[in-house]
């Protein structure tokens, strides 16, 4: 008899462990309003772009080729300020190892509106579509920010 309790017991109880592992994720602008700061910073998102600067054809996106980039897709849409960061980026790939180029990283702070989600992305997909990416790394957070 015990036998024939015991299955059940372990297969309703493997059951709600299933049940309580079910996630539901959904998609949203950093909420800059939940985070508490310190008296005189005020919460904004943050947002950092990845742009490799090497090209599927070979060479490199140039310092001019950038500067343009900047100035007609980037500088338009977050025209109240942004950091450029310049670095050497490295991932896995699946073609060819290690794959090394050089990088540049924008980070922009901002207060989400309705129209910061497709500004966003229409700045990754110029820079895909221009220079032959495969992607821009997009990295969201929310930042206490003071001057």
């Amino acid at each position: 008899m015990l036998q024939q309790v015991k299955l059940p017991m372990i297969v309703l109880a493997f059951a709600g462990l299933g049940a309580g592992a079910v996630t539901t994720y959904r998609v949203t602008t950093p909420d800059p309003g939940g985070l508490a700061c310190r008296p005189g910073a005020t919460p904004l998102a943050r947002l950092e772009l990845l742009f490799g600067m090497g090209r599927k054809e070979g060479g490199e996106v140039s310092d001019a080729e950038w500067r343009a980039f900047l100035d007609t897709e980037v500088s338009p849409r977050f025209p109240d300020g942004l950091m450029v960061l310049t670095g050497d980026g490295q991932w896995r790939s699946s073609v060819s190892g290690r794959a090394k180029e050089k990088s540049r990283i924008v980070e922009i702070w901002y207060r989400p509106s309705t129209d910061s989600e497709p500004k966003i992305e229409a700045i990754r997909s110029a820079y895909k579509g221009r220079y032959g990416q495969d992607s821009v790394m997009r990295v969201d957070g929310v930042s206490c920010v003071s001057f």
